[in-house]
């Protein structure tokens, strides 16, 4: 039995941020628009949001006219639950004919009148995050292949693009890499994954191991991160998918600029060094083997200059390259993967 998630959405996409108006909480439509923007019609913001985020500002009328099939809820606000301010504007998408496409917690099917309003036009209702409901729970029996997982300092620092550019590029230089996807946007991006935090806390570990079966020593499965080991809010999740994921290789994924967690603003981020530190030692009870390769920054809100001497500074404090896979690429990171060796075969 398949137990990842699939997704078949229409294309083009309308990409609905309603008022949300941090880069933060817009992720979902970011990754859309960076990783698939031949499939985006437009954005769909409230009157009054500044946020661009480099495609044409549409209304449904007007996403309907320049081809749009389906509306995808872009954001991914704390707690994940449907704005009730958004409803009436999903239920005009729906009326119209547009499926809707949801990644958060509440299922669409709740609301009686998004139901209603596909009934009468045969739009879809999809939920990209629901688990299968036939998850094993972990059993720590080491697997055949390799696998990098990307952990972070903080939520939304990186960790999906970062494991996005890293499978696209070893797949670029003949190393058979596959993205792994492990949250909404991820699954939206590949086609396939399982959406971690909707699954039970006994069965994540299991979900993990399902997301990166068993493959060829060669055979690199590159693991999109999620949440923290250091966010209170959100440690469970990250730290059932590190031991499930039992990585051979970790990136730690940092906002160099951000001071406080995200959704425990009374919380100092940690160092990339603690990052480092933990999570090689929760990942050794798993794997013994396991070794950091790098650290991913998010350097968009940096001058350049501040940016390298930022990346410079890293990589003299931790010895391991400092890189933002957007600005600078992922070849050192390819060749880390390249001069990988380990005691026992995976």
């Amino acid at each position: 039995m398949n137990r990842f998630t699939q997704v078949n959405i229409k294309k083009p996409y309308l990409v609905f941020v309603g008022d949300v108006e941090s880069p933060t909480y817009v992720k979902t439509a970011a990754g859309l628009v960076q990783w698939r923007p031949q499939d985006i019609a437009g954005q769909l913001k409230f009157s009054g949001n500044p946020l661009e985020l480099g495609v044409p500002n549409l209304n449904i009328e007007e996403a309907i006219l320049a081809g749009a099939k389906s509306l995808v809820i872009g954001v991914a606000p704390v707690g994940g639950v449907i704005g009730a301010e958004w409803i009436e504007v999903l239920r005009k998408a729906a009326e119209a004919g547009l499926d809707v496409v949801s990644g958060l917690h509440r299922r669409l099917n709740s609301y009686p009148e998004l139901v209603l309003a596909a009934e009468k036009s045969g739009a879809k209702l999809i939920d990209v995050r629901v688990p299968s409901q036939d998850l094993p729970i972990a059993n720590g029996v080491r697997r055949t292949g390799k696998r990098l997982l990307m952990v972070g300092s903080d939520c939304a620092v990186g960790k999906k693009y970062t494991a996005l550019a890293i499978s696209q590029m070893l797949n670029k230089h003949g190393i058979e890499a596959t993205f792994r996807a492990t949250g909404q946007t991820g699954i939206m991006i590949a086609g396939s994954g399982v959406p971690i935090d909707a699954v039970v806390a006994d069965f994540i570990a299991g979900a993990a191991e399902i997301i990166s079966p068993q493959n060829h020593n060669n055979h690199w499965d590159v693991i999109e991160g999620q949440g923290s080991l250091f966010n209170p809010s959100y440690s469970g999740v990250s730290l059932g998918l590190l031991h499930g994921s039992q990585p051979d290789a970790i990136i730690v994924c940092h906002d160099p600029l951000r001071k406080m967690m995200s959704s425990c603003p009374h919380l100092p981020i940690p160092s990339v060094e603690e990052c480092i530190e933990l999570s090689l030692s929760c990942g050794r009870i798993v794997n013994p083997e396991i070794q950091c390769i790098g650290i991913s920054i998010n350097s968009v809100a940096m001058s350049a200059k501040d940016a390298e001497n930022y990346k410079n500074k890293i990589t003299q404090q931790t010895g391991y390259p400092c890189f933002d896979p957007l600005v600078d690429g992922c070849e050192i990171i390819i060749e880390k993967i390249r001069g990988l060796s380990f005691e026992t075969t995976s």
